[in-house]
């Protein structure tokens, strides 16, 4: 089986088997408690900075979605892509992990080719990116799935056609299915180009209360084309079209909760004017 090489591995989060474990186990014991009610939880969105930044609320997203029957297949959308942007997939091959091989859902990829034009990368020719790489750990050690398909996305209605022929081809296969949405907040501070509300306390709490908080609230609307709006216009999401696939696929999954399980900026971390917003975001 052919393997896509884990390149962020021993860098944004362990290389080590063990080492992956043991701070998986860590986040998980430190995380939010899902509750019993609604018994299943089908679709996350999660941050993707290193593992000490927003590890921990990527890692308890991905529990949530853990019930008790195997899980056939997860989808997880991603990538730092503007509107006009290609589509892109990896329709062949299988992910490296520190913890074993996801092998791709390839008759997916060739269905969803059909219908949409995609970049198509390969195990060694592929673009190296953050959003996707650091969930298959989690997504290796929770959930297990038998096949695995990561999709990028552009912010623009076509990838909310994308996420409806996924969970349209899960249904009608009978295959129990997962979805994973992949995007950062705002990137706020020198850094990043971005200093509307100078620096300090008072902008922290600016991204916090404001900024971050109107795309969180479209997340939890279950209202994607506002998620791709907020991320173009107030910067509030960096894989924007990934945030708003996750939610289509939410919406055509008939799901009618929304839960925020965790919010956090790397300045909890690391203090300093240029900084980053997460959240974890669940759908039923």
């Amino acid at each position: 089986m052919d393997l896509r090489p884990a390149v962020f591995a021993g860098s944004w989060y362990p290389a080590n088997a063990a080492a992956c474990e043991e701070e998986i186990k860590q986040f998980l014991s430190a995380g939010i408690k899902r509750p019993d009610q609604p018994p299943s939880w089908n679709v996350g969105i999660v941050p993707h900075a290193g593992w000490y930044y927003s590890g921990q609320i990527a890692c308890n997203v991905i529990q949530w979605l853990k019930d008790p029957l195997p899980t056939d297949l997860v989808v997880l959308f991603g990538m730092h892509l503007h509107p006009g942007s290609a589509n892109s997939l990896m329709p062949r091959g299988a992910w490296e992990t520190p913890l074993g091989a996801l092998p791709v859902a390839e008759d997916l990829a060739d269905y969803l080719i059909e219908r949409f034009e995609f970049k198509q990368e390969t195990v060694r020719r592929f673009a190296q990116d953050n959003t996707i790489e650091l969930q298959l750990p989690f997504i290796k050690f929770i959930l297990d799935p038998k096949k695995i398909l990561a999709i990028g996305v552009p912010p623009n209605p076509r990838s909310l056609e994308i996420a409806g022929a996924v969970v349209d081809w899960a249904r009608e296969k009978g295959r129990r299915l997962k979805i994973v949405g992949s995007t950062d907040l705002t990137h706020y501070g020198r850094n990043y180009g971005f200093t509307s509300h100078g620096s300090g306390f008072e902008a922290v709490e600016w991204v916090r209360r404001e900024n971050d908080r109107r795309v969180i609230e479209a997340m939890l609307a279950m209202d994607p084309n506002q998620v791709m709006a907020e991320g173009i216009r107030n910067q509030n999401a960096c894989c924007s079209g990934a945030a708003a696939a996750a939610v289509e696929c939410a919406r055509r999954m008939g799901a009618s909760w929304s839960k925020e399980v965790a919010y956090a900026t790397s300045y909890d971390k690391s203090p300093g004017d240029s900084f980053v917003g997460y959240v974890g975001v669940v759908y039923a």
